[in-house]
């Protein structure tokens, strides 16, 4: 809900099913809600960085994928705060569900042979899509992309503690920030949590094939996976 009192900027007026709870250009005239727009940087640079190492290591291109549909999701988030656009908002909340569609494939594809693909699942994730997004055009309803995306956060949330639970310790490393805009928070948190269900499921993969994937913090606080290729002997 939008706050009782929002200055005019450089955008005009909302058009966005959806004014969060940040006073409308309240520091910048040029960005209607500006924590909720710089926050998105968390989902965005480090991404970036990922699929970078991702190529470099040899992974498989799922992995890529996933990196960059969280960037694209973070870019798309980034320009409907800035915005408050209709068209905008579609271009944050559509991605999200396109990128939880690949953390899904990745998760579930974890314990395969290397390079296999699952056509079967690969076309249930393309057909949920093209439905909730054919859908969501068409009845303009908020609570229906929450719902849709939470099943699939609900999805990966049991697929993660399946995991975790039959074979392998999870670390969860201690995360620091500074924001008193709970929207803010909610981009910070939803980022790290992308991020790291994309390292955690590149570690389990990795370490399936016997790559020996190790954690790592960068400057003793963002985790990074490497790893060493199987020695032949």
């Amino acid at each position: 809900m939008a706050p009782a009192v929002d200055r005019q900027g450089y955008w005009g007026l909302t058009t966005s099913t959806l004014d969060w709870c940040e006073e409308n250009y309240a520091v910048t005239w040029y960005m209607a809600e500006f924590w909720n727009t710089v926050s998105n940087l968390i989902m965005i640079i480090p991404p970036i960085f990922g699929a970078i190492q991702s190529v470099r290591d040899g992974l498989e291109k799922r992995y890529i994928a996933a990196y960059l549909a969280l960037t694209v999701v973070g870019m798309g988030s980034w320009c409907f705060h800035m915005t408050l656009k209709y068209e905008m908002q579609l271009l944050d909340e559509l991605p999200m569900i396109y990128s939880s569609c690949i953390f899904v494939y990745c998760m579930f594809e974890c314990f395969k042979t290397k390079n296999s693909v699952n056509y079967h699942l690969l076309f249930t994730l393309v057909l949920f899509s093209l439905i909730v997004t054919t859908i969501y055009l068409q009845v303009k309803e908020p609570v229906f992309h929450q719902v849709m995306y939470g099943m699939l956060v609900f999805t990966l949330v049991l697929r993660s503690i399946y995991i975790v639970t039959w074979n392998f310790r999870k670390k969860v490393p201690p995360v620091v920030a500074v924001t008193t805009q709970f929207h803010a928070w909610w981009h910070i948190l939803t980022g790290l949590g992308s991020y790291l269900h994309i390292l955690f499921s590149i570690y389990t993969r990795t370490l399936y094939l016997r790559y020996r994937p190790k954690v790592k913090f960068l400057f003793g606080i963002w985790p990074v996976i490497l790893f060493e290729p199987l020695r032949k002997h």
